[in-house]
């Protein structure tokens, strides 16, 4: 293994020509991580293009299925209780941090040495045996080329801490959403099932014994991966899955490659026109809340169809009218062959349901008023459009159409409208056993077919044939863990890990924050919350040779979802771009890097292409004509890309227009007017705002220069009471190389005093920019 401090910014194993990782050398010593990290998945090609191609784990999102348990590791790691090894992972993390130094922050960041002095001792000082720390990051952290390797940088720091498993501890992500954990928990993204089980992929004659021995952890509670898989499948299909046809496991879709929202637009631009297909739209807005939108809208004008869901008449659903492009004259309505249905939303008042925040808790929320007029949720758009495909197919004979067919479908409906009863939806995917009784915890999932749930980690929020999610209990009423407001999964566990609030021995690190702890007399874990641990595991318990899943897990281990049971201060395999965090600048950044030649994250993910042109970076030519950085962000008043707030008069009268905001040194040296106009730059588009004139967006000196920043709300759009240009153009698509995230946070600019040009002028004003720097007219 050798590291970036050794490689000038990359890690040992970089292959240029494929663009990612080999992550052999990156192994624990007298250990092996399974082929699937990446060599396994080289195996299949990518048949979704005219020209077929090896598709690695950078491709497919690998590296995202792998952090949801790591990844498998065969054999026993040597170790050093010592840590004085000069290979033990503690000396590895020393060296490689060692020139992070509050000079080297303050020359990188702009960050005063003595504001980041205050920070690392605010953060030491309120850790330890008395006191936890919590991190809360938002999307300043993810929205970035190495926003992962961000937040395992908190990680990192937490389980150095002694911050993790304990009250007052962890690391919480601050959603935009009231359940944005649960579309990640019940997936709405690409490459992984319900419970963070990894998308299968593309293999031939993959069997459902190949996909468990190959993703499963041996040890820890992923071993029961088969359990949680197989339940999944029978809650599915039902009595159509069985032993004989591996539980149905061939019906489940196979990835081929990188299937996420940017990949999927930018094959809808190259399909002939009106040869991409269709596309569903479903509380998003990617006309103008996506990075680039101009390629979202390019995208969907070469589809057969588009279905629109929303509460108002989004940009996504008017594109096509009176979008951007159509001012400019790069598409023209009557050449637009895209049908395209806009079918109204229920809002969350209005229907059943649940929401998963961000730590893990199901709060039920009751309908209060029926939808008005055609507005339906999407449990009963889903369910309707699937009963309606499955009556259309009813005895078809194709094999193609038994996933639909054999799918378990028969929801009790309620009202005139037939809306689903969300609760019999919540009672399935909880899970029953043989007997058709509902689970009351993960821990009794079964591989043989004789349990189902829809997703094993919520397994336990219908136990007992109660809606544990609904439960209402005051504080005043229960303890200070509140145990009985709604549920938290897994097992209604209110902090996970929670072992490690115990020292080895299984007594509280501190009597005033004791959380669970080893009980002698009782031999059980015991405590304010449900130890996240075997209940009668003794704290001096050791494996035998040969024990697996949560049998090869000491008494002392406390992360009993890991292989090994420990904390991952480095990471051997999951991850697409490296161990340990480095630092890289973002792909527009106007500076190199300090530390290494490797300027931006190398494993990135870059989409150079007409619609798509970056700016130039750091000391390339052409780089002085973007000379100032822009970030997104929300407000207050709006929500994400506006459609539920720029259609309300209150909240458009609190914030009536998209500005931008400038300190006044930059508005000295444009010569721009608080409350005026500006024009922001970049190589794909210009967008205007008004200016917001503040000392609250500061230069920042770094690297000797000073260099100002653009600060830009997010949430305008051409519709509305109050409308604007979308920040969201200016973007390019860079993405995170693990999630596929876009880099919304940190991209280069101008800005100008006054209003854009219009039409066809404002093409010309962006491609005079791009002369200026050097940036060709193709990709």
């Amino acid at each position: 293994f050798r590291d970036t401090e050794d490689l000038d910014g990359l890690f040992s194993g970089w292959d240029a020509e494929e663009g990612q990782y080999d992550t052999s050398s990156w192994q624990y010593e007298g250990t092996e991580i399974a082929a699937s990290a990446g060599k396994r998945d080289q195996q299949y090609e990518d048949r979704t293009g005219d020209d077929q191609r090896s598709v690695g784990s950078k491709e497919s999102a690998r590296g995202h299925s792998h952090g949801s348990g790591g990844p498998t590791i065969v054999g026993t790691p040597r170790t050093d209780p010592t840590l004085q090894h000069p290979r033990c992972v503690y000396q590895i993390l020393r060296r490689h941090f060692a020139r992070y130094t509050p000079e080297m922050v303050q020359d990188i960041c702009g960050i005063p040495q003595a504001l980041f002095a205050q920070v690392a001792d605010a953060l030491v000082t309120n850790s330890g045996r008395e006191r936890t720390t919590a991190f809360a990051y938002a999307v300043g952290w993810t929205h970035h080329t190495v926003g992962v390797q961000y937040i395992r940088t908190a990680a990192i720091l937490q389980t150095l801490l002694g911050n993790i498993g304990r009250p007052g501890g962890g690391i919480l992500a601050l959603r935009g959403h009231a359940s944005i954990q649960g579309s990640t928990d019940i997936p709405t993204l690409f490459n992984i099932l319900p419970g963070y089980i990894p998308m299968p992929h593309a293999h031939e004659h993959e069997t459902l014994a190949d996909f468990v021995s190959a993703d499963a952890g041996k040890k820890g509670y992923w071993g029961h991966m088969d359990a949680y898989t197989v339940s999944l499948l029978k809650a599915w299909w039902g009595d159509a899955a069985t032993a004989e046809n591996d539980y149905c496991f061939d019906y489940l879709p196979r990835l081929t490659g990188d299937h996420g929202t940017y990949n999927t637009v930018m094959r809808q631009i190259d399909s002939p026109s009106r040869g991409a297909g269709g596309y569903f739209v479903v509380g998003e807005n990617p006309a103008i809340g996506s990075a680039n939108g101009k390629m979202q809208r390019l995208g969907m004008a070469n589809l057969d169809w588009l279905v629109v869901r929303d509460m108002v008449m989004i940009e996504s659903a008017t594109w096509w009218k009176d979008g951007p492009e159509i001012e400019t004259g790069e598409l023209r309505t009557g050449d637009i062959g895209t049908e395209v249905f806009f079918l109204p939303a229920a809002a969350h008042t209005e229907k059943n349901g649940s929401f998963t925040n961000t730590q893990r808790m199901l709060q039920w929320h009751h309908q209060a008023v029926e939808p008005a007029e055609d507005a339906r949720s999407e449990l009963w758009f889903y369910f309707h459009l699937g009963r309606i495909i499955r009556q259309k197919l009813a005895g078809s004979t194709d094999e193609r159409d038994r996933p639909l067919l054999d799918l378990t479908w028969d929801y009790p409906t309620e009202g005139t409208i037939a809306e689903p009863d969300a609760e019999a939806v919540l009672a399935e995917i909880n899970g029953r056993d043989a007997q058709g009784q509902p689970l009351g915890a993960y821990t009794e999932l079964k591989a043989d077919g004789s349990t189902t749930s829809g997703c094993w980690i919520y397994c336990g929020v219908y136990k007992d044939g109660v809606n544990q999610a609904a439960r209402r209990k005051p504080g005043s009423e229960q303890s200070w863990v509140a145990p009985e407001w709604a549920w938290a999964w897994p097992a209604n566990r209110r902090i996970i890990y929670n072992r490690a609030s115990a020292d080895p021995a299984g007594k509280p690190w501190s009597e005033r924050k004791a959380y669970v702890w080893w009980d002698e007399e009782q031999g059980k874990w015991v405590g304010h919350d449900v130890p996240d641990f075997q209940p009668d595991k003794r704290p001096d318990y050791r494996p035998p040779e040969g024990a697996k899943a949560e049998d090869a897990i000491a008494g002392d281990d406390p992360f009993i979802m890991q292989a090994d049971g420990k904390a991952w201060l480095y990471v051997p395999a999951g991850l697409s771009d490296g161990p340990l965090p480095s630092h890289y600048e973002p792909q527009e950044s106007p500076f190199d890097n300090a530390l290494y030649s490797e300027r931006a994250n190398p494993a990135r993910k870059q989409y150079p292409r007409r619609e798509n042109h970056y700016n130039p970076a750091g000391s390339d030519p052409g780089s002085d004509v973007f000379p100032y950085v822009f970030t997104t962000y929300r407000l207050t008043e709006h929500h994400t890309a506006g459609g539920m707030s720029r259609w309300l008069p209150y909240l458009s009268e609190l914030q009536p227009g998209m500005f931008c905001e400038i300190s006044p040194e930059l508005a000295r040296e444009r010569q721009i007017e608080h409350l005026g106009w500006a024009t922001i730059v970049t190589a794909r588009t210009a967008i205007e705002a008004r200016v917001l004139v503040t000392e609250r967006l500061r230069p920042l000196k770094v690297q000797g220069r000073t260099v100002h920043q653009v600060g830009l709300p997010y949430h305008w759009g051409s519709n509305g009471l109050t409308q604007g240009d979308a920040a969201n153009e200016l973007l390019s698509v860079a993405l995170d190389p693990n999630v596929h995230i876009q880099e919304s946070k940190a991209g280069s600019c101008d800005i100008q005093a006054g209003r854009r040009p219009r039409g066809p002028a404002l093409l010309e004003y962006v491609a005079e920019y791009r002369r200026r720097a050097g940036i060709g007219t193709t990709a």
